[in-house]
């Protein structure tokens, strides 16, 4: 049975090329957890905030096939943040430095997750009432 660390004080996953950031944060994987979880609330926020102003509004089918569509749309965005961070090098995944321009991606990720439902929803109130 292989060593997690050997004597002297090298762990396996450092042997195999596998960074090793004992404490440290890898912010490749910080950036792809928030993406799926900003999905998650993006996708809820739409269908309860968009399905709320539907009941105030139109009948037909067309909303809900723009909800369809917003939600497919929001994806691609998404995965141009996570591609942001996912081709980095070990040494840049857990480099420091890069914490502020982590929690600028971050933080721009989620206003676009929590503010795009309601500026969205906001924008058909507005067309259905102009309509």
């Amino acid at each position: 049975m292989a060593k997690a660390i050997d004597d002297n004080g090298r762990t396996a996953a450092a042997d195999s090329g596998v960074s090793a950031q004992a404490g440290g944060r890898d912010w490749r994987k910080s950036m792809s957890d928030n993406v799926a979880y900003a999905l998650l609330m993006y996708t809820g926020l739409q269908i309860f905030v968009t399905v709320g102003a539907l009941k105030e509004g139109t009948s037909t089918i067309l909303p809900y096939l723009a909800l369809v569509v917003l939600v497919a749309a929001i994806i691609p965005a998404c995965r141009a943040f996570e591609a942001r961070w996912k081709y980095r090098s070990d040494a840049e995944a857990a480099d420091p430095a890069l914490s502020g321009e982590f929690r600028r991606d971050q933080l721009f990720l989620w206003v676009l997750a929590i503010g795009l439902p309601f500026l969205l929803t906001g924008l058909f109130k507005a067309f259905l009432a102009v309509g």
